[in-house]
């Protein structure tokens, strides 16, 4: 039997790497509309390939380490966050998506595995924002390395699919919270108006929070009730890779 049965095709490049990288989502207000919106940050990458190009927060998994405690080492080591959610996302693995630059890294390839985070405005403010970390709104990010300008899109997408039928909204919110307050964050998500009465009545149906018998304070009109969510977003993986 021919030996070249036994070894198999040849590989197309000489080395596979799996990376972690993670999409940080958190609600802040337009620069322009002052409407509050999804934003992200993005890392500027300091060495080839795209040397000065904005990316995803991300970096290859040590041989030591699980997807979850990687994602949470990259984060806290970029942006500062650990976030409360934290979701396997998806896995890109596209033949050519990490092919730029000289020969030898045209023949290597990258597979990323992919979370994403959401954290509350005020985590959002205390992050790491300088020259090589800065915040964008999500919907207007500039063009960025590698493949990440579609993971970008594909985060959104799932995330305003799933706002629609889970309580994964609540992670934007502190512990108690109004139902105007949660509406708000369905609003920025979806970049559409609802309607309150419908709003309340859909989230009281779906018995995804439950009232805490206290009022929100310093209010000038009557004060609102204040709710906790019944089921917090978890850190099991939606997509296995």
């Amino acid at each position: 039997m021919s030996t070249d049965v036994l070894a198999g095709p040849v590989p197309a490049t000489d080395h596979v790497t799996v990376a972690v990288s993670t999409v940080i989502f958190a609600l802040r207000p337009h620069p322009t509309t002052g409407v509050s919106t999804l934003w992200l940050p993005l890392v500027r990458r300091i060495r080839e390939p795209y040397e000065g190009q904005w990316a995803l927060p991300g970096g290859p998994l040590e041989s030591d380490e699980d997807l979850v405690t990687s994602a949470r080492r990259t984060l806290e080591r970029t942006t500062g966050l650990d976030p409360r959610h934290l979701e396997q996302l998806y896995s890109f693995g596209a033949v050519d998506r990490s092919r730029a630059g000289d020969e030898q890294q045209c023949r290597d390839r990258v597979v990323s595995i992919v979370y994403w985070a959401l954290v509350r405005a005020e985590e959002a403010e205390r992050a790491v924002n300088g020259q090589n970390v800065r915040w964008f709104v999500a919907d207007e990010v500039p063009e960025l390395a590698f493949d990440h300008n579609a993971i970008v899109r594909y985060a959104l997408a799932r995330l305003r699919s799933k706002i629609t039928y889970s309580p994964i909204a609540h992670a934007f919110l502190d512990d108690e919270f109004t139902l105007a307050q949660l509406r708000a964050v369905h609003e920025g998500v979806l970049l559409r108006p609802l309607d309150p009465a419908n709003f309340r009545r859909q989230v009281l149906a779906s018995s995804s929070v439950e009232p805490t018998g206290q009022f929100l304070t310093g209010t000038s009109h009557r004060p609102p009730a204040l709710y906790r969510s019944l089921s917090r977003p978890t850190h099991q993986p939606e997509e296995q890779a």
